[in-house]
């Protein structure tokens, strides 16, 4: 008698379900963080050039003024940034670089970025007033240019131009206005023009890019920026060496200054100046430049 064999059946195993692994959302004071673009508040250090220049930063309470200047403007350029990305959200999206912003992406919506705007607008308002009223008012002038050069300025070519330029300056007089010393007609000069020379390079940069984001591009040339460039380039250094001269024989700080100057204008040559916050502290030979002239400006003005 045969013994019976049992069958014996493999039943297959299930394979494995792939585990899915979602990114934690990030943080809310981080979304609001980068949508304020802390990266653009290099541009309010400009409120420590005229104090410097007039050789007062080295008082501690002209130094306390300084810093809250910064702050001041820091809060009111993070306002106009927060309006103008709510405007520019529909286009933001299409663009490779700009659809990552919070108001673009999603993350941050329009109502809630408006209040935060207007919140920051009036707490660099009221900072701005209380280090000196005169503040206040420079801080006021900035946030209305600001605010109409994202609702009309920009659309207009050359004025656009002119409305950009004009916010790197008010931020220079904003820091003569928090320490309370004079401007000279040289200082201006080389603040406008220095101001006229970057703004330039960043339209020149942005001409040159696969994916043009104003619609003002259109209207530009790149034999006029170049023109531009050069004319704001060469006023700059002219004013700057009348300013240098006057305070120091030797004018020493003239040489860096020339030097970072034509060294921008190669980078823009070569693409890059469209982030030109980011530059300025990445490239090598900017930070040389300028370190040089810094070094240089404070022996002129110092000793």
């Amino acid at each position: 008698m045969r013994a019976a064999h049992a069958t014996v059946r493999k039943v297959p195993h299930p394979a494995p379900r792939p585990v899915e692994i979602r990114a934690a959302a990030p943080a809310p004071g981080r979304i609001v963080l980068r949508a304020c673009r802390p990266r653009q508040w290099l541009k309010n250090a400009l409120v420590a050039i005229a104090p410097g220049a007039a050789g007062v930063l080295t008082h501690r309470h002209v130094i306390m003024q300084v810093v809250g200047a910064f702050v001041a403007f820091c809060l009111l350029s993070s306002a106009t940034y927060l309006v103008n990305d709510v405007r520019d959200r529909e286009q933001d999206r299409r663009h490779p670089r700009k659809r990552f912003r919070p108001i673009a992406a999603g993350e941050l919506r329009p109502r809630g970025a408006i209040r935060l705007a207007a919140l920051m607008a009036i707490a660099g308002l009221g900072l701005a007033t209380a280090i000196r009223p005169v503040l206040g008012l420079v801080g006021g002038g900035y946030l209305a240019l600001t605010t109409t050069y994202s609702i009309w300025w920009r659309r207009i070519v050359l004025v656009d131009l002119a409305a950009v330029s004009a916010g790197f300056v008010l931020r220079a007089v904003g820091g003569a206005a928090a320490a309370d010393v004079p401007l000279s007609r040289a200082f201006i000069v080389v603040i406008s023009a220095c101001a006229l020379f970057i703004v330039a390079g960043k339209r020149y940069a942005e001409l040159g890019a696969p994916h043009p984001s104003r619609a003002t591009l259109r209207r530009y040339s790149r034999g006029g920026l170049k023109l531009l460039l050069a004319s704001a380039a060469l006023v700059a250094c002219a004013a700057y060496a009348w300013w240098a001269f006057s305070r120091a024989p030797r004018g020493l700080s003239i040489v860096p200054f020339v030097l970072w100057l034509g060294r921008y204008r190669g980078l823009v040559g070569a693409g890059a100046g469209e982030a030109p916050e980011e530059i300025v502290v990445r490239d090598p030979g900017l930070i040389a430049f300028g370190l040089a002239w810094a070094a240089l400006f404070a022996a002129e003005v110092y000793a």
